[in-house]
């Protein structure tokens, strides 16, 4: 499992946000967990999965996921467009908002490439808003 993280500060909302590959087994620190992939992961049953919610509308756009490819070096421009695909989602990130807020919640994603993801990405656009007031 990835390090857990959390933000707080001053005049901000709590989050406390995992990341897991969807493939591992649940654990109790899990708390809320949702799927923030588009597409559902191979071979994985709905109920062996353990989703409490599917977030496939905050995923990246199908264009940017092909374009990126988990290759190491477009990983700072990943970030940048997906996080401007966020910005243009304000109606998802904010119900995305108001299931983390004040819960502890786990980020799952399919992708073997446990660090440079989408759900890592996501974690933090997510907790940059949660420190705004």
């Amino acid at each position: 499992m990835i390090e857990p993280g959390s933000a707080t500060s001053s005049g901000s909302r709590r989050v406390n946000i995992r990341l897991r590959r969807i493939y591992e087994a649940q654990g109790p620190e899990d708390g809320k967990r949702i799927l923030v992939d588009r597409l559902w992961p191979r071979g994985l049953s709905k109920v062996k999965a353990g989703v409490d919610v599917w977030a496939k509308d905050i995923a990246p756009s199908a264009e940017l996921r092909r374009w990126y490819r988990h290759e190491a070096d477009k990983w700072p421009e990943f970030k940048r467009r997906y996080h401007a695909e966020l910005d243009a989602n304000a109606g998802g990130v904010a119900a995305l908002l108001s299931q983390v807020e004040g819960a502890d919640v786990t980020l799952l994603f399919a992708s073997r490439e446990e660090r440079l993801n989408n759900a890592a990405a996501l974690k933090e656009y997510l907790e940059s808003r949660a420190r705004e007031p």
